[in-house]
C-alpha cells in the first residue's frame, strides 16, 4: 500500500513513525528554565550527528495537553544548555515516570526519585544515576513546526562526557554492561542485550 501523510491526522502520522523507526534511543533530557527550576524529560526522537565536533541532536515537540511548546523546548531556547543522559536497565523505571507531563516547574528530578549531580563545563546538572551523560551546549534549533503536531531539532555540541568507569574498554563503550533500551511503539520498549555482528563487505576490486 501507498499512504499519503497529507491525508492523515496527526495522529495517525505519529503512529506510523513510532511503530516504524525502532529501536529508538532514549534521550534523557535535562534542562533548566531560566529562574533556574530543573526539569527531566525523555526523547526518542534522538541521535547522534558528527563527532567533530561531537554533536547530538534531539527534538522536543508540542504538548497536546497544554497546547504550547514542552518546557525542554522552552528550557533550551532560554538558558542554551542541557544534558543528555542514557537510559539503560537501570534507570528506566524512573525515566518513565519522568513521560509524565506536569504543570511548568514541578522537579521531576524528585518525582522519579533520581539525584541532581553538578555538571562540569555547564550549569544544568546530570542524572547521577546515568551510566554516561553528555553535557551539551545549544549549537542551533530547527523549528519545523511551531504548533500542534510540530516540533523542532535542537543540536548540542557536546562539552562534556561522563561515562560510569566500567563502561569503558580502548576507548570503546561495552554494550553488555551498558544494557540500553530503546522505546518501541506505545508502551513498548525493547531490551537490547542480543548482539550479532557482521563485517562490512569491501568493494570489489
Amino acid at each position: 500500500m501507498v499512504i499519503d501523510p497529507n491525508k492523515l491526522a496527526n495522529q495517525e502520522r505519529y503512529k506510523l513513525l513510532v511503530g516504524a523507526i525502532v529501536p529508538r534511543p532514549i534521550a534523557w533530557v535535562s534542562t533548566m528554565s531560566a529562574d533556574g527550576r530543573l526539569n527531566l524529560a525523555p526523547f526518542s526522537y534522538f541521535t547522534a550527528v558528527c563527532p567533530n565536533p561531537m554533536t547530538l541532536l534531539f527534538c522536543p515537540g508540542w504538548s497536546a495537553e497544554r497546547n504550547r511548546r514542552k518546557d525542554t523546548w522552552i528550557n533550551v531556547e532560554q538558558t542554551g544548555e542541557f544534558v543528555v543522559n542514557i537510559v539503560n536497565e537501570d534507570t528506566k523505571e524512573a525515566m518513565n515516570l519522568t513521560a509524565t507531563e506536569f504543570d511548568q516547574g514541578e522537579n521531576e528530578f524528585v518525582w522519579a526519585g533520581v539525584t541532581p549531580a553538578p555538571s562540569t563545563r555547564i550549569v544544568v546538572p546530570r542524572v547521577a544515576e546515568s551510566p554516561i551523560s553528555f553535557e551539551c551546549k545549544v549549537q542551533r534549533i530547527v523549528v519545523v513546526h511551531d504548533g500542534p503536531g510540530g516540533g523542532a531539532a535542537v543540536f548540542g555540541e557536546v562539552v562534556a562526557v561522563h561515562v560510569r568507569d566500567d563502561l569503558l574498554e580502548n576507548g570503546r563503550i561495552l554494550p553488555h554492561l551498558l544494557q540500553p533500551i530503546g522505546r518501541m511503539a506505545g508502551d513498548a520498549y525493547a531490551h537490547i542485550n542480543d548482539f550479532f555482528f557482521m563485517r562490512r563487505v569491501p568493494p570489489p576490486t
